[in-house]
């Protein structure tokens, strides 16, 4: 068994082991490796030059200190249940330390996964509420959105961020930016900044920071019937995050854009 950094010519092997993992098509592959993918931001085991295990990270910043967004951890079927996530992990929060990364942070997709993380010392950091909403068929007078570029969300989203937000920039919204659109807007002096991606008929708002309750009136102003949206300051466990430095912080209170 080796833990190591992956080589570009490991391109292949790692994207068999995610689709296998994740299911994801090869689109979506694409636009990762293209967009997100560093060879020094992922770790990987290998059995006889045979990757078996795999994650990923993106730099973030919290309270001026670096931290690693872990995502897209994933381990071959044949190999589960024998410890390698673990040995993983172990290894990437050391490797993470060394290079300066004062704390790591994920987001589990199920419940089974909060427990899993929680016997490697993660503790849930960050509480979301997602609701869902109509179109808002009223006057919109006063209403007012635009479509923005990533750098201006990056800006926008750094004042409207609640107290003790992680900040999400850099190849963050490289991916993201592959995946969904950006928007700013206000209405009698209620403002909001919004990552929202483009479904059939209904609009998912990723992110909704600012006054939620412009919801309705964003759904119609996009043309959409219905719309789901994520915003921070609510009670549905979100994200898990592990000190890697002795007199860290408080853990962050809100992490909102997961590539989920």
């Amino acid at each position: 068994m080796k833990i190591h950094t992956p080589h570009s010519s490991n391109i292949t092997a790692l994207r068999q082991l995610w689709q296998e993992a994740f299911g994801d098509t090869d689109a979506f592959l694409d636009m990762f490796f293209q967009t997100a993918f560093c060879t020094d931001r992922c770790r990987c085991i290998s059995i006889d030059n045979h990757i078996i295990s795999a994650l990923y990270w993106f730099d973030c910043l919290y309270e001026n200190q670096k931290i690693a967004y872990l995502y897209a951890i994933a381990t071959a079927k044949s190999y589960r249940g024998q410890g390698f996530c673990h040995k993983l992990m172990a290894d990437t929060h050391k490797q993470l330390y060394a290079l300066g990364y004062s704390a790591v942070i994920l987001v589990p997709g199920n419940t089974k996964l909060f427990r899993f993380y929680e016997h490697m010392h993660y503790k849930t950091c960050s509480y979301i509420k997602k609701f869902s909403c109509t179109s808002d068929n009223t006057n919109m007078s006063n209403f007012f959105i635009k479509k923005i570029d990533k750098c201006e969300y990056a800006n926008y989203r750094r004042h409207y961020l609640p107290l003790n937000g992680v900040i999400q920039e850099n190849e963050n919204l490289d991916f993201l930016e592959q995946q969904a659109n950006f928007y700013t807007g206000f209405h009698d002096g209620s403002a909001f900044l919004l990552a929202a991606s483009n479904e059939t008929d209904n609009l998912y708002g990723i992110e909704l920071l600012g006054d939620n309750s412009l919801a309705p009136k964003i759904v119609q102003a996009l043309g959409y019937k219905k719309g789901t949206f994520r915003t921070p300051d609510g009670k549905v466990p979100f994200a898990m995050y592990l000190s890697l430095a002795d007199n860290q912080c408080p853990p962050p209170a809100y992490f909102g854009l997961a590539f989920d």
